[in-house]
């Protein structure tokens, strides 16, 4: 029986939540598989079994399971039975002696684990039974601490699992532990990067894109929908709300002094924001603001763009470098349509000099020409909402 052995780190200490978050996790390792006819995924001592249809290839099965939040990292397995009072070692021996055969490598170890007790041999046992023989069978010698291939043998109470390749998961929490935030999200490189580091965390992603619409083409709509796209395939379904906001902007321009003009913009995005948030029952607004990478983002005006909402103002981003979230970004296959040129609603009519260090007062002095509930009232009648799924 062919099938991928997943093994989590941090569930296992949630303690008396953990079957909650087992379960959760089991239940997104069947929505990343749910096209490939992948239907027995099964809870089984610290580890999770899927059985894998014979037609389903290993590089579909890594390329899924490598997105589930929660995975510290899983197997790509064979499973043979075990009976505990007299188990078939040499069974074990010809069916791993077959699989590494048809490897290229010097050196190897053996690494197994023992799940029940009450199997006889302890895993180092089963090691050295294991290692004697493939030293015999292939000539190749044993280096415990840098191999160039491992074995890899899992002992349950009925199955012992072997592999040869251990893939690296995301790691995190299983998306949906953690409520539903809103993720505002640009056609840039920190936004999609926010909402991915939220996700790992638990958080599902509302998505929502305020656009410079009519004053500007469609082009960072269609951008952010290539990013909601990828995204998606972590938390298998998306909504994006897209919110026209350049007749706002006009309107900001025309009544309120340049400098102010950017934390405006952001206070009435965040208070647009609130509204679909709650209207979804999400917690907490996510940004992709990074400490003083940019005007808006200076500890003063990020303080007052806070005040001007209730939810919490989440900024999974806010100590790292451009360095470290274009790493990022390039990790999740974000960043290449980040770059693509497109028009920000938040680069019309920039003022040559920004107020870097904006105080309450003399915003909320600038806000009483407008009317702030009819500016909000007017970008959630406008807005667009449009629905995501992976696998697609």
């Amino acid at each position: 029986m062919r099938c991928a052995v997943v093994h989590y780190h941090e569930l296992a200490l949630k303690g008396r939540n953990r079957d909650y978050f087992e379960q959760r996790l089991v239940r997104n390792i069947q929505l990343a598989l749910k096209d490939l006819g992948a239907k027995r995924v099964e809870s089984l001592r610290s580890r999770i079994r899927v059985v894998l249809p014979p037609t389903v290839t290993d590089e579909i099965v890594k390329d899924r399971l490598a997105r589930v939040f929660g995975i510290a990292n899983f197997l790509l397995a064979y499973a043979l039975p075990l009976d505990l009072a007299t188990p078939d070692w040499n069974a074990l021996k010809q069916a791993i002696g077959q699989e590494v055969q048809g490897q290229t490598f010097s050196t190897f170890r053996v690494s197994a684990k023992r799940a029940d007790k009450r199997l006889g041999p302890t895993s180092m046992d089963v090691e050295k039974n294991i290692g004697a023989f493939l030293c015999a069978l292939t000539g190749k010698k044993v280096d415990l601490t840098n191999p160039d291939l491992t074995v890899h043998i899992e002992l349950l109470s009925k199955e012992m699992y072997y592999a040869i390749n251990k893939i690296a998961g995301p790691g995190g929490i299983p998306v949906g532990v953690s409520g539903k935030v809103a993720c505002l999200i640009s056609g840039g490189i920190d936004s999609p990067v926010a909402a991915y580091r939220m996700m790992k965390r638990g958080c599902r992603a509302l998505f929502v894109h305020f656009t410079g619409r009519p004053l500007v083409s469609r082009a960072s709509e269609e951008k952010v929908r290539d990013l909601v796209q990828i995204l998606t395939a972590y938390q298998y379904d998306s909504r994006l709300s897209i919110i026209p906001f350049g007749e706002i902007q006009r309107e900001i321009v025309a009544h309120a002094p340049a400098p102010f003009r950017i934390v405006l913009y952001r206070r009435l995005m965040l208070r647009i924001a609130e509204e679909l948030a709650k209207q979804e029952e999400c917690w907490g607004l996510v940004t992709g603001d990074s400490l003083g990478q940019v005007a808006s983002q200076t500890p003063e005006n990020l303080s007052v763009v806070q005040e001007a909402v209730e939810l919490p103002v989440l900024r999974p981003l806010i100590g790292m470098d451009k360095v470290e979230i274009t790493d990022q970004a390039q990790q999740i296959g974000t960043f290449s349509i980040s770059i693509e040129p497109d028009q920000d609603c938040c680069s019309l009519f920039t003022p040559p000099h920004p107020s870097i260090k904006t105080r309450l007062d003399d915003i909320r002095k600038v806000e009483r020409a407008f009317d702030i509930g009819a500016l909000v009232k007017q970008g959630l009648d406008k807005a667009e909402t449009s629905v995501f799924t992976f696998p697609a």
